[in-house]
């Protein structure tokens, strides 16, 4: 299946059914009256998140979505059938926005999660509708209200823990490889993947999602490359794990171009914890490994984990640091809510 995280459609609600104009015809009813009964109402257009989805394909081969109409009111003071709402079906982390894709309409986290984002048109009243003391007559009734329609946006934003960032060949396919079950594409040249991959990673007695989005390099968050649009992947990460080629001879620069682009997408995406790991070690000198160790600690003023994707060794302790995080995120959101709720609580 093709991986496809935006597509714009257009929607539209269900117009109304109309009013009907009748009268009661009956063989020995003098005075029959009129009987003429209320349109329905138009189909809604409503999107729901479901499960088993992870892309957008669906709406790459169509593009457009029409509710059905509300029937039509009948004589004999029938009412017609309301139009059958249309549900447009999509994965957990879909955003729904305007044609301008910029106002948020909707935000879709949780499966179950249903949104109407149009309503179908009223249907008319029936002539038996306007039958008072003084106009027992009525010969006319209203049209239904016609449905509403628009272009709306929608962008998957994948729901994962941690996520992976990175330059082209840094290694993080291998790394997800080594950490879980996902079998992303490997090969020994930059922009190997094309697209955002996922995957569980389990340790200790823990589980986690894992997401790897594809490399950056300078000036992506103007275009250059792939570009940054696949950072939105990452945006509802906990913590970021940030992976640098250790046998490359520029370590300084290479960490300095992602924090630059990561800060220039969204400064809240810079300054989301971040775990720095030095990876390829088993193809790196012990003497020249220090060296490197000592200007990426300093350049990141943080401490700086040692892996090889290849061999796995390491993975461990960059796992069980997401776990710690993760769960410092958790614990510091509960205290600000708790806060919220009572100002002079204290741990």
């Amino acid at each position: 299946m093709k991986f496809l995280d935006q597509a714009k459609v257009y929607v539209r609600s269900g117009d109304g059914g109309g009013g009907a104009v009748s009268f009661l015809r009956e063989k020995f009813v003098e005075f029959g009256g009129p009987n003429g009964g209320n349109g329905g109402r138009g189909g809604d257009i409503v999107i729901e998140c479901v499960d088993g989805l992870n892309t957008l394909i669906d709406y790459r081969y169509q593009q457009h979505f029409k509710a059905k109409t509300g029937t039509h009111g009948m004589g004999k003071d029938r009412a017609g059938a309301n139009g059958e709402e249309l549900v447009l079906r999509v994965p957990v982390g879909t955003q729904v926005f305007e044609d301008d894709n910029e106002t948020l309409i909707a935000d879709m986290t949780e499966v179950g999660q249903r949104t109407v984002l149009l309503s179908g048109g009223n249907g008319g009243f029936g002539n038996a509708h306007f039958k008072t003391s003084s106009n027992q007559a009525p010969r006319h009734a209203n049209p239904g209200i016609p449905g509403v329609e628009k272009w709306i946006w929608l962008r998957l934003k994948l729901i994962a823990d941690a996520g992976l960032v990175g330059l082209p060949n840094a290694g993080k396919s291998t790394f997800l490889a080594a950490v879980s079950a996902a079998k992303p594409k490997i090969a020994a040249y930059p922009f190997t993947t094309l697209h955002p991959n996922l995957g569980v990673v389990s340790i200790g007695e823990r589980d986690f999602v894992l997401a790897d989005i594809p490399g950056l390099i300078e000036g992506a968050s103007e275009g250059a490359g792939i570009g940054d649009r696949f950072l939105g992947h990452i945006e509802r990460c906990g913590v970021l794990i940030h992976l640098i080629d250790g046998t490359q001879d520029d370590i300084k620069t290479a960490y300095k171009t992602i924090r630059t682009e990561l800060a220039a997408y969204d400064e809240r995406l810079g300054e989301k914890p971040e775990i720095v790991v030095l990876n390829k070690i088993d193809a790196i000198d012990p003497e020249e490994l220090k060296e490197k160790v000592k200007v990426l600690k300093k350049i990141s003023k943080a401490d700086v984990l040692l892996v090889s994707g290849v061999t796995g060794q390491g993975t461990d302790m960059v796992l069980y640091g997401v776990i710690e995080t993760l769960d410092a995120e958790k614990a510091a959101k509960l205290e600000a809510a708790r806060r919220k709720v009572e100002p002079n609580w204290a741990p």
